[in-house]
């Protein structure tokens, strides 16, 4: 039996601005607004993809790029089966908790007086190699040291089993006393916090918490399950998935990393460059700074002309502007790898899929490689259909401006189905 979906859900018939598309909404902050990827898209656009898929209450649904979770927490709320694939820890933790509904709300409410009873640590440090991963000023030592103090009362005195909760609430309660800024790359504001109420940010994180799941009528038979792992080697059963719906890296000089950086320092899920490589490693190369020469995923796009001579226009357009940087000369090696990565996560995806399954790739074009132009939709689709995917279509979701150029650029959903 179908699922309904209420009448607003037609997204692509909406009068919306290119920002409002992209925008939370209201009325869907709980739980995803936990902790949220700056980059993420809306959860509107599951459901109406839902919709368009004809999703039931028996359909398993998979987002092999899950993020912070945002298709896994809105196919979660309707009732279905949710599952992830995620590489980067600090996201694959938010995505986990997010979908970890079974606490009771009282248990947050009634431990966090413990919490802050707790003895606190006499000015606690971050450990100089991780210091060395963040940004110059990514937050004052003041606010640093509350956090701080914050995990490791955390840590000492919450029950094992909602420490992951409070732990999450304090990464989003660091970067609201960060002085990051998301404009949606990743800086350092001019005008930094030299301190911040952190202890407040968090409770009122928590307290959000416990509104959301104090809203909750029912409590899902089954939680949702997000796997740490790389995208492009997918390991769930055989024939297990109805539906994808996923928003892979773009093709640009994004490091998806350094949205993610100062809250994997604090947790520990980054303590090195080391550690640093190794997510990297596990990423589809989508930007410069995560190519390595031992690298092959371009392997997978050899036949595809298309592809190669945008790598050679970026190539010549680098030489006719005189760029010798190491990352520069990187910019068309990435961009095959980037292509090559997506051809090897939809062929090794074909076998999980089952006959019929649905997909939907939210996908940008982009120009960040010196104002060369790729159509990234028209490319994955293509890619696909030689993989043996069906091209349903692809649909426009909004443009965005580019703010070198200042050309709009389509933002996209590949839709495909797999025969199977």
């Amino acid at each position: 039996m179908a699922l309904e979906f209420s009448s607003d859900l037609d997204l692509l018939g909406l009068d919306l601005s290119r920002k409002a598309r992209n925008r939370l909404s209201a009325k869907d902050r709980a739980f995803h607004d936990w902790y949220r990827f700056v980059l993420s898209f809306p959860p509107h656009l599951v459901r109406y993809y839902l919709q368009q898929f004809q999703a039931t209450g028996a359909s398993v649904v998979l987002d092999p790029f899950a993020g912070t979770g945002t298709t896994l927490v809105e196919v979660q709320k309707l009732g279905l089966t949710a599952l992830g694939i995620e590489a980067n820890p600090m996201a694959h933790f938010a995505c986990g908790v997010k979908l970890d509904w079974s606490l009771e709300p009282e248990q947050l409410q009634q431990a966090t007086a413990d919490i802050l009873a707790a003895p606190a640590p006499a000015e606690p440090e971050l450990p100089a190699a991780a210091a060395d991963l963040l940004f110059k000023n990514a937050i004052s030592p003041r606010p640093l040291t509350r956090v701080l103090t914050l995990l490791r009362q955390i840590d000492d005195a919450a029950p094992a089993a909602l420490q992951a909760h409070y732990r999450l609430a304090l990464a989003r309660a660091a970067v609201m006393a960060s002085n990051l800024r998301f404009a949606p790359e990743v800086g350092v504001s001019r005008k930094h916090k030299l301190d911040a109420p952190v202890v407040e940010l968090w409770l009122a994180a928590v307290e959000a918490m416990v509104a959301d799941l104090s809203s909750l009528e029912t409590k899902p038979p089954q939680a949702g399950r997000v796997y740490h792992g790389d995208a492009r080697q997918p390991r769930l059963p055989k024939a297990s998935i109805d539906m994808v719906i996923t928003s892979p890296p773009y093709p640009n000089e994004k490091d998806y990393t350094r949205a993610t950086r100062l809250e994997s320092v604090i947790l520990g899920f980054l303590e090195s460059r080391a550690d640093l490589k190794l997510v990297k490693d596990d990423l589809v190369r989508s930007n410069s700074r995560n190519v390595y020469s031992r690298d092959d995923d371009d392997r997978w796009i050899q036949q595809y002309p298309e592809i190669l001579e945008l790598a050679d226009t970026i190539n010549q357009r680098r030489q006719q502007l005189g760029k010798t940087s190491g990352f520069s000369r990187l910019y068309a090696r990435a961009t095959t790898l980037y292509f090559g990565g997506m051809a090897r996560h939809l062929a090794n995806l074909r076998p999980l899929l089952r006959p019929g399954a649905r997909l939907a790739y939210v996908v940008g074009e982009q120009a960040s490689y010196l104002q060369v132009h790729i159509p990234t939709g028209r490319l994955l689709a293509t890619i696909a259909q030689d993989l043996g995917y069906e091209l349903s279509g692809i649909d426009l979701f909004r443009t965005r401006r580019a703010s070198k150029t200042e050309v709009d650029l389509r933002e996209e959903v590949v839709r495909l189905r797999w025969p199977g």
